[in-house]
């Protein structure tokens, strides 16, 4: 094994987490994808788990830009730090909403990655959910969002969007597409929805990665820290770019352009797959 030719190849799969991670385009399923054509010469058990520790660099770009929204506390000099009952309230349907995940992950994920990560299931669950984009998005041309806000998602509205990530266990889909999409349709903005989303992944993709270090074990060669260590660094620094863009983005656009790439590219997946 060439490590450095590893480590080019990390920072790629770090550059294409950093990028789809956000965007609701399934940042696994590209990852897969690139993986098929640009293969990380690593054993499988450290790329299952690679695949997901990866993120976490695109959860802690989340957690600096949002720090000031997402920290219940306020300290001062001269007092008693501050507790902000809202952000505590919002962590709280964050909760909620990752229950059915949660549930779904522990039993399934095993069969998950046994069965369903391939070209085909990812190509598909891409042009499924591209067309489902487009079609909401039309449909909402004609609707004025219920929820605006954060602080405007009730408990309900958390534990409905909760279920609807559980579709992204299938690859392809997009965790942050599967709830953006299932926002949108319970009728959530599109900011409130996204800024909900990145709330969402905190927990959840901390939560996956400790698994997944946990099933691969603590013993780390020197090369697999590496590699693991340049993938995530470059996740986290694309990743503060992409937010920025997709906040900025959302103000003013909807989801379409992301359905029309998702149809595009899944079915150029399924015609090299023939």
């Amino acid at each position: 094994m060439n490590i450095f030719t590893e480590i080019l190849k990390a920072v790629f799969l770090g550059i294409v987490e950093g990028i789809t991670e956000w965007l609701p385009i399934s940042s696994t399923g590209h990852m897969l994808l690139v993986d098929e054509f640009l293969t990380l010469n690593m054993s499988d058990s450290f790329k299952e788990m690679f695949f997901v520790v990866i993120q976490l660099g695109a959860i802690l770009a989340v957690v600096v830009i949002f720090w000031k929204k997402m920290f219940p506390f306020q300290f001062s000099d001269k007092s008693r730090p501050i507790i902000k009952a809202d952000i505590f309230s919002l962590w709280f349907k964050v909760v909620v909403a990752c229950i059915p995940g949660a549930i779904v992950t522990l039993l399934f994920d095993d069969y998950i990655e046994a069965h369903l990560h391939t070209p085909t299931v990812i190509a598909l669950a891409l042009i499924v959910y591209g067309a489902a984009f487009i079609t909401i998005e039309q449909w909402n041309k004609h609707r004025t969002p219920k929820i605006r806000t954060l602080s405007e998602i009730t408990y309900k509205t958390a534990f409905i969007i909760g279920l609807f990530q559980v579709l992204s266990i299938i690859p392809g889909t997009s965790r942050s597409g599967s709830t953006i999409v299932g926002s949108l349709i319970i009728g959530v903005s599109r900011v409130a929805a996204a800024e909900f989303t990145f709330f969402l992944a905190v927990p959840v993709m901390f939560g996956l990665s400790a698994i997944k270090i946990l099933k691969f074990g603590l013993a780390f060669t020197s090369a697999e820290l590496i590699i693991l260590s340049a993938g995530t660094l470059v996740a986290f620094l694309v990743s503060l770019f992409i937010i920025k863009f997709l906040m900025g983005y959302v103000k003013k656009h909807d989801f379409k352009i992301f359905g029309i790439y998702r149809i595009i590219l899944g079915l150029l997946v399924l015609v090299i797959m023939m």
